[in-house]
């Protein structure tokens, strides 16, 4: 979906439009019938809003959330990775070089930290992490240094984003 993120954040949400997010994040598979009823509109108007809404780049995508665990990745890490220059081709060869890597299941470009990249990474075991880190994130150029935090337990996971504005109660 085109839209930049600054052409969404000034799209104006009526409750209508924020019952459907609401419902959406928590229920993606729910069919245009029951997404209408549930919002008291009619199929017709409610299916023109979702697509609207993907349109103006507020839904950006439909998936399945998998269980980790169940397919053998028992081990989360998150990573503070720190980087030697902060140039944008710098940046942008480590993006490139960790969205390759299946076992990162998120990277996000951080301040207030002395690193530079935070990892979310899902792994087998042990064994699995050294390698992806000694053998793959670690060998990337301009990788100066790598912090390793373990996930002992999820607290909150996959929480729906509000669709309320932060300055509304």
């Amino acid at each position: 979906m085109p839209n930049s993120n600054a052409q969404a954040a000034n799209v104006t949400l009526d409750r209508y439009d924020r019952q459907i997010l609401d419902i959406l994040q928590r229920h993606g598979r729910i069919n245009n019938q029951e997404l209408a009823e549930r919002i008291g509109l009619s199929p017709s108007p409610c299916l023109r809003r979702v697509r609207a809404l993907e349109d103006n780049g507020l839904i950006t995508g439909y998936r399945a959330l998998v269980d980790a665990k169940r397919l053998g990745h028992s081990l989360t890490a998150l990573l503070h990775i720190s980087m030697d220059r902060h140039t944008p081709e710098r940046f942008a060869n480590f993006e490139a070089k960790v969205a390759a890597l299946p076992q990162v299941q998120e990277c996000l470009l951080i301040t207030g930290q002395e690193a530079d990249y935070q990892l979310k990474v899902v792994v087998h075991d042990m064994d699995d992490y050294q390698n992806l880190l000694l053998n793959q994130i670690t060998r990337i150029e301009g990788v100066t240094g790598a912090h390793s935090s373990f996930v002992l337990r999820r607290v909150l996971e996959h929480r729906p984003v509000p669709s309320y504005p932060a300055a509304s109660p």
